[in-house]
């Protein structure tokens, strides 16, 4: 009765392709609901166009178009301007699951696991039953290759319906069109937020959205510099695991076991690959195919025992700080936020022996709510993270800090602090563990948080700065108007009583507030906004440093600034200002181009003066080539 038994149940069970799993499963993949099911789909095809572009040098231009074909039954369109896709592969790019170019490659990259735009073409095909169709072009070629194609979830292949070449306008470059059950909308979680946050952490590519009512945005690129692509690298001895170990040994060309551990590692040399067989007690000369389970246990305690230099970082693509903040002032520019802190790219660390870095940029005051959670954008290797925000290490790390010490409103010292603030966090590593395949959070893995943390606490130090600094320059504004209505009449009333002429005011006026003050005045015209800057030396000596004016947004007029000074590349004005005498002041000015929403506040910095008494402007950033940061900390725990 046993037998039959087994007999029956073995009769059944058969092998199930990943594309049937997932075809079973599509909430892994994201998929669980019509509204994140469309920004799923979008958010595959932009990776994949990013990627493309980028491996290629190529200034990436994608369009996204979204058009309603019935009730929940969109057509998404999705095309770029990237190297395209030979003929061969077409068909397995977009109708295979866990096929791709970049599983194996330990280098920084949006998609690693090839199931993104497959999955996409099978959600499609189940929930509407039509095929994706792909136009793809080489600049080799005269035609592109339009192909109809579904994927056949018994065998995870593609099956290609229709193939045709096609005169096509662009010299190379990849269309999907892809038609799924979802459901559009605008807000947060939304095509449009996806799509903002990328063009934020991508100010190389230019990003089109035309909407299902025909409402077409364009995000502009803010820079024509590509990022510095990402070199592959070998793997790395701390981040091996046991059956990871033995597949490297089994698949080696190399006949010793020095010679594998040199060929197959980074940062192992052969003099080190000796020292670590020693520690091991393994012969140099065995052959790798031939070792044991007990003996790559042994190997793999020896890498822990012996020091290995940590892996490189030419593997990873961080965005940088300039890039960050010209990011979130080409997008964010119209919510006018008061002040963006220089942004924080941590030294390169490592977990599990992948490398990684964390990037943290912030932007407070203005505009922003001041009674709501921050806003928090998070990223991986670029791409955004909209869902699972409560399960993400990013969030966690946030929610750690007590952010009452930097002026925001939190409740118990822990939680997401409530204030005028965005928050932005990028991590940029070889393997991001995310916490599924729908990449959708990051796994709070310690060394990751940790990294999170202090790049988080460099940005909250200058919030608190800049905080400090307004209660101060409120503070000397009201003792300022003070000592110009009382000292005056004091001054009058003395001279009546003893009858002498009013004694000049201006030294006791520099001596009493001792600040050399920095006031902006914006005014709008027509296409533009004019701001003009006061300078007052209300110090008893004459002054003469060095200030920038960190323009928020919009473009600066560089025929319009007067006294002419030096216009960057990411409009920050510089001026070396002649020495002013003590009461005396000078008045500088620039125009900037009408920009959505407004113009914000200036950002001023100082160079070549105690920062301490400047009230207006911050000290220059440490990364600009100043470090006087201490100086103002001390000033702002006096005030506190």
């Amino acid at each position: 009765m046993a037998r039959s038994v087994a007999e029956a149940l073995a009769e059944k069970q058969r092998e199930i392709s990943v594309a049937e799993f997932f075809q079973k499963n599509r909430q892994i993949l994201g998929f669980d609901s019509l509204t994140k099911s469309m920004v799923v789909a979008v958010k595959e095809g932009v990776d994949n166009a990013l990627d493309a572009c980028e491996d290629a040098g190529i200034l990436p231009e994608v369009s996204v178009e979204i058009r309603q074909e019935g009730k929940d039954e969109y057509l998404v369109v999705i095309e770029d301007n990237g190297p395209g896709i030979v003929r061969r592969n077409i068909p397995r790019v977009f109708g295979k699951l866990l096929y791709g170019s970049r599983f194996h490659a330990v280098r920084q990259s949006r998609g690693q696991q090839g199931i993104g735009i497959s999955a996409v073409v099978l959600y499609g095909q189940l929930t509407t039953g039509r095929p994706a169709r792909v136009i793809s072009k080489v600049a080799e070629e005269e035609v592109a290759y339009e192909l109809d194609l579904t994927v056949d979830t018994k065998t995870n292949e593609p099956h290609v319906l229709k193939e045709k070449p096609v005169i096509w306008e662009k010299p190379h470059g990849t269309r999907v069109e892809v038609c799924i059950r979802a459901r559009y909308q605008r807000g947060r979680q939304s095509v449009y937020e996806y799509l903002q946050n990328t063009a934020i952490v991508n100010p190389h590519a230019r990003i089109s959205l035309i909407e299902p009512d025909g409402r077409r945005v364009v995000f502009e690129r803010a820079t024509e510099k590509m990022p510095p692509p990402p070199v592959e690298i070998k793997p790395h001895p701390h981040g091996i695991e046991l059956g990871e170990l033995m597949s490297l040994a089994r698949d080696t060309k190399a006949y010793r076991l020095t010679s594998f551990l040199s060929g197959e590692f980074s940062r192992v040399s052969p003099s080190l690959a000796s020292r670590i067989c020693d520690v091991a007690s393994l012969d140099p000369y065995l052959r790798p195919a031939d070792m044991t389970v007990m003996q790559a246990k042994r190997l793999i305690d020896a890498f822990g025992r012996v020091k290995i230099m940590a892996p490189p970082t030419d593997c990873l693509s961080p965005i940088g700080a300039q890039l960050i903040k010209k990011g979130l002032k080409n997008v964010l520019g119209g919510l006018r936020p008061g002040f963006y802190a220089q942004p924080v790219t941590r030294e390169p660390s490592v977990y599990r022996g992948n490398p990684f870095v964390v990037e943290v940029g912030m932007v407070y005051g203005g505009d922003l709510p001041k009674d709501q959670p921050v806003r928090i954008l998070r990223f991986a290797n670029r791409v955004p993270l909209l869902y699972q925000q409560g399960a993400c290490a990013i969030t966690k790390a946030v929610a750690n800090i007590d952010w009452r010490r930097y002026g925001l409103e939190q409740r118990g010292g822990s939680g997401i602090p409530i204030g005028p603030a965005i928050i932005l966090v990028h991590v940029a590593s070889t393997r991001i563990p995310f916490t599924s395949e729908a990449k959708e959070a990051i796994a709070d893995v310690p060394e990751i948080r940790r990294e999170i943390e202090l790049a988080l606490k460099d940005v909250a130090r200058q919030i608190r700065m800049y905080v400090a600094k307004k209660k101060r320059k409120s503070k000397v504004s009201e003792k300022f108007f003070i000592v110009q209505k009382v000292i005056p009449e004091i001054a009058r009333k003395a001279a009546e009583i003893v009858g002498k002429p009013v004694p000049p005011l201006e030294p006791v006026l520099s001596k009493v507030m001792n600040v050399v003050w920095v006031e902006e005045k914006v005014e709008r015209g027509k296409g533009d906004f004019s701001v003009n800057v006061r300078v007052a030396n209300l110090t008893t000596a004459p002054r003469s440093f060095r200030l920038y004016a960190d323009v928020p947004a919009g473009r600066v007029m560089r025929e319009s600034v007067s006294p002419p000074g030096e216009v960057s590349e990411d409009e920050v004005i510089k001026w070396d200002l002649p020495e002013i005498p003590p009461a005396g002041e000078l008045t500088l000015a620039f125009r900037v181009e009408d920009v959505k929403g407004g113009y914000g506040e200036t950002t001023f910095y100082v160079e070549g003066i105690n920062p301490a008494m400047v009230i207006g402007a911050e000290p220059l950033p440490g990364d600009w080539g100043i470090k006087d940061l201490e100086v103002l900390e001390s000033e702002e725990e006096v005030e506190e």
